[in-house]
């Protein structure tokens, strides 16, 4: 019988988060390709190979040299300046963007599994609603009102979250009220939103941070396709969407003033999207234990 018996819990145990993360390939690319990405943005507050609204009209549209490590625009402006403050911009409207369909959406999903009955159809119906109105419409709808600017874009993007948010905090959030340990808690007299602080919410916390590493890629996209519409960031803030739009009345004259932009957002894209992959598989247990 002694040779049954299971391997002890030290000997099932898992080695340490950080010690299966380096060895996971996906996540490791990813990780690398997100922090190039913020210290872009950090570096182009203390530093740029030149002022990134200065003009060098005698070299303008010039290719890559030692004075412009990636060429000039047509307006003369050093090109690898523009991509590092650019950065800011994708940053700010992913952190912000993401941030608010999180803190929303998560809350209307914990309060719909929690409640349940009308009050979650009456949010799901909601969020089946603005599911309806997606980044770039409800940009073009706030210009139409309020003007262009990177605050409408912002706001269109977070309220593009929001329901994603929503319904995925309450599809998880139903699976672990079903769980015999929250009836425990009810049985020992825990009300609703102490079950969802202090079970429901740490229990489904893996699965929101993979979904805002996705949705911080998804808004770097909408932000350079608005920013390419004149929706977004506005003159003279660089932004990558912008300059992909100013490059291609020239891309004859220079197509690499749209390579470097294009390649910015697709390695940014890639890169968080990676990072997404790598933390699912490493914060679920049955994957982590598959590795």
């Amino acid at each position: 019988m002694n040779a049954a018996v299971a391997p002890s819990g030290a000997a099932l145990k898992l080695p340490g988060f950080w010690h299966r993360a380096l060895h996971h390939r996906s996540f490791v690319i990813g990780a690398v390709l997100t922090l190039l990405l913020v210290l872009a943005a950090l570096l182009s507050y203390a530093w740029t190979p030149w002022p990134p609204n200065d003009m060098d009209m005698a070299n303008k549209l010039a290719g890559p040299s030692a004075k412009h490590w990636l060429g000039t625009d047509a307006f003369g402006r050093d090109v690898a300046s523009l991509l590092l403050v650019g950065a800011r911009a994708s940053i700010m409207v992913g952190v912000i963007a993401v941030g608010i369909g999180l803190v929303v959406g998560t809350a209307l999903g914990l309060l719909a599994a929690a409640r349940r009955g009308w009050v979650e159809e009456a949010i799901m119906r909601l969020t089946d609603f603005s599911l309806a109105f997606p980044a770039i419409l409800s940009a073009i709808m706030l210009t139409a009102v309020f003007g262009a600017g990177i605050v409408n874009a912002i706001v269109a993007i977070g309220i593009y979250n929001i329901p994603t948010f929503a319904r995925i905090t309450r599809g998880s959030a139903n699976a672990i009220w079903s769980r015999e340990y929250i009836a425990a808690a009810q049985a020992c007299g825990k009300g609703a939103f102490s079950i969802t602080m202090q079970h429901v919410l740490p229990n489904i916390a893996a699965v929101l941070i993979v979904q805002s590493t996705i949705r911080f890629a998804i808004a770097i996209l909408a932000e350079a396709a608005l920013s390419y519409l004149g929706l977004g960031t506005q003159p003279p803030q660089p932004s990558w969407g912008r300059m992909l739009s100013e490059a291609q009345t020239l891309m004859f004259q220079q197509p690499l003033l749209a390579v470097w932009p294009g390649m910015a957002i697709a390695l940014a894209v890639l890169g968080l999207n990676l990072l997404g992959d790598g933390l699912r598989d490493l914060l679920d247990p049955r994957l982590a234990r598959a590795r």
